[in-house]
């Protein structure tokens, strides 16, 4: 009996971080991994869309080694100062949660590309989906994700000393990163 086998290939945007998962290896240029990080973290309802630099940068330090060293913003602040309730057994954290749908959403980009599978959208809920084409045309069910709107980030509004108008703290400086520093082994399944 010959079986066709398919080798999948792996996700590659760049180099600047590396997550492995078993045989997958996928690896990321900087933009693209600090917009799937970003879009983990408000996926998970902890952090809404349009980070500073400083923020970011804090988000990334948090997927990347599990922890915030020292803050370079007030969430990362909020992050140590929550820690106890963003950690837990290793499949219930914030860290594995932001990981699982980084590699999940690099995972589907794959199969995507290689032709397993097609976006849709559906017109009644608004929302994309992934269907199997040469199976039909139901939406694939993808494993439900926990919120952290419990304990989430919220911008606070900073007030001006010399007035009491109220006004957004001013855009940050870029961020950069090493890429020896971004290499990490991921710990949960797409």
């Amino acid at each position: 009996m010959d079986k066709k086998t398919t080798r999948r290939g792996n996700y590659e945007s760049g180099s600047d971080y590396v997550l492995e998962y078993g045989e997958l290896r996928f690896a990321f240029n900087e933009e693209d991994f600090a917009q799937r990080v970003e879009q983990a973290a408000v996926k998970l309802r902890f952090v809404d869309q349009g980070l500073s630099g400083e923020e970011l940068d804090d988000l990334l330090d948090l997927a990347v080694s599990g922890e915030i060293a020292e803050p370079s913003s007030r969430l990362g602040e909020h992050i140590n100062e929550n820690w106890e309730d963003l950690v837990g057994p290793s499949n219930r954290s914030l860290v594995h949660w932001i990981r699982r749908l980084v590699f999940r959403g690099a995972w589907l980009d794959q199969r995507v590309k290689e032709g397993e599978l097609d976006v849709v959208f559906d017109e009644r809920t608004q929302t994309f989906g992934y269907v199997q084409p040469d199976r039909s045309d139901e939406r694939i069910k993808l494993s439900k994700e926990p919120s952290w709107r419990r304990i989430a980030y919220r911008r606070q509004l900073w007030r001006s000393r010399a007035a009491t108008t109220v006004s957004e703290p001013p855009p940050a400086e870029p961020w950069a990163r090493p890429a020896s520093k971004n290499s990490f082994a991921a710990s949960a399944s797409p």
